[in-house]
């Protein structure tokens, strides 16, 4: 490890990142291949798609050691013996992404039922909670780490149609930079990214299909003055994080949302 604490080179580091098949976390993926990361492996519910993933990565970086696990990361037990079968796949875990996303498309509170509203919470926001806690004692043993979450901007801008999403967003945000308080003696780094719309994912897909949020994430796209944010822009960021030039930075939320807002 050089002279920054927590902060080992690329070639050093393992990587697992959940919700690593599609989106943001397939698009770090490639970015830290080509970074020259020793190990990824990539966490997600459907296994055909985990293994076009692993296969992209690998087209995009032949030389790239990457593997994938097929987890709920909503049930503790089986994102518990995920983690473990990935430490064992990487020898350690030193970044830890966590990219879940959620198949909710916002609404008014009003028009949603009630009965599913902690269903929607919770996977919005227990997935990145539940491997963190996994995966936080190993960072500790070995005294290194960085952990990056994703949000959103709705954490941080009170959007009509976002009363659920905005208030599961928000308890990521402030997990992550507690958390980053927390582990800072460790040297855990722990930073969280909130976009608003990202093109080219299944879940701008979905939230822009029709339907109130179609409408909503239109007016945002045109407030994106400098573009709609694409997978490759987050996974830059991602990337940086992960690696030693971050060394310094930990506890912030960082929004890369081509100029929507400036919260």
């Amino acid at each position: 490890m050089n002279d920054r604490a927590g902060a080992k080179p690329y070639s050093e580091c393992g990587v697992l990142i959940a919700g690593g098949t599609s989106g943001v976390g397939l698009a770090s993926a490639i970015g830290f291949a080509r970074e020259g990361v020793r190990g990824i492996v990539l966490l997600g519910r459907d296994a055909e798609r985990g293994i076009k993933a692993a296969a992209a990565v690998l087209a995009a970086v032949p030389n790239a050691s990457v593997d994938f696990v097929s987890a709920d990361a909503c049930d503790i037990a089986d994102i518990t013996r995920a983690a473990e079968e990935a430490r064992a796949k990487l020898g350690s875990i030193d970044i830890l992404l966590n990219s879940t996303a959620s198949n909710y498309a916002p609404d008014l509170l009003m028009r949603t039922p009630i009965e599913d509203i902690s269903g929607i919470f919770d996977r919005l926001v227990l997935p990145p909670i539940y491997l963190t806690r996994v995966v936080l004692p190993w960072m500790r043993e070995q005294k290194s780490g960085s952990i990056i979450n994703m949000a959103s901007d709705a954490a941080k801008t009170a959007t009509p149609g976002e009363t659920i999403a905005g208030a599961g967003m928000a308890a990521i945000v402030m997990f992550s930079r507690t958390l980053a308080m927390e582990a800072k003696r460790d040297g855990i780094r722990v930073n969280v990214l909130t976009p608003s719309l990202i093109a080219g994912t299944p879940t701008a897909d979905l939230v822009t299909g029709g339907g109130f949020s179609a409408k909503l994430f239109e007016k945002a796209a045109a407030m994106a003055h400098l573009g709609v944010a694409v997978p490759e822009d987050l996974a830059d960021m991602v990337v940086f994080l992960g690696g030693p030039q971050s060394a310094r930075l930990t506890g912030q939320a960082i929004s890369i949302n081509g100029g929507i807002s400036a919260a």
